[in-house]
């Protein structure tokens, strides 16, 4: 992971558990002002269509914009940093809950429609490896004592934005404490096919 975006994400994190959601937003927005961290993204864009294609002789359009827009994923899912959970929640003025976060964030930068739970999400997306994991790909936790209770948003560096439990934010946090190390439950990657591709 690049060292900017790393440490962009750190202070993002550190903002989403520290302060308001106002200052949150306005911590978002000075990051992406920095056109070092929007270089960064764009390097990050790259890498991920280059994967895509890498060993694949023929690649949809489809597969090259779900690609190039994973990117644009992160930074619109960091947009959100501060709105409050709701249970049943897809929107903004709603409030969100894990899996109504995750398909409005694909739906409004990918045009992509997900199903709504985050067990049917599980279900629908191409399994991979953990160590495959790059920006914009979902991860799975076993939250309520039943697998794929959880989804969120992978941002790298072993990140994850989310929203996660009544009475909190949609808010950035580690793979690696604890808490949800001991209950991932896989990754996944969202495919043109997973769900409907709206046309631009």
């Amino acid at each position: 992971m690049n060292p900017w975006l790393s440490l962009v994400l750190v202070l993002a994190a550190s903002g989403a558990h520290a302060a308001p959601p106002v200052s949150a937003e306005e911590d978002v927005g000075r990051f992406m002002t920095d056109k070092r961290l929007v270089d960064r993204i764009e390097e990050v864009r790259t890498q991920v269509g280059e994967r895509v294609t890498e060993g694949a002789s023929r690649v949809s359009e489809g597969a090259h914009r779900v690609a190039h827009r994973a990117s644009d994923l992160v930074v619109t899912a960091m947009g959100f940093l501060g709105v409050p959970y709701r249970r049943g929640g897809n929107s903004v003025e709603t409030g969100f809950d894990c899996s109504g976060f995750v398909k409005a964030m694909y739906e409004q930068t990918v045009g992509l429609i997900l199903p709504r739970r985050a067990n049917e999400q599980a279900a629908a997306t191409q399994k991979i490896d953990r160590r495959e994991l790059q920006p914009g790909d979902l991860v799975f936790f076993n939250t309520l004592k039943r697998t794929f209770s959880h989804v969120g948003i992978y941002v790298g560096d072993n990140k994850f934005i989310h929203s996660p439990k009544p009475g909190a934010q949609v808010r950035v946090e580690d793979m690696g404490v604890p808490y949800w190390s001991s209950r991932f439950d896989g990754a996944r990657r969202v495919l043109p096919e997973t769900g409907t591709l709206a046309t631009q």
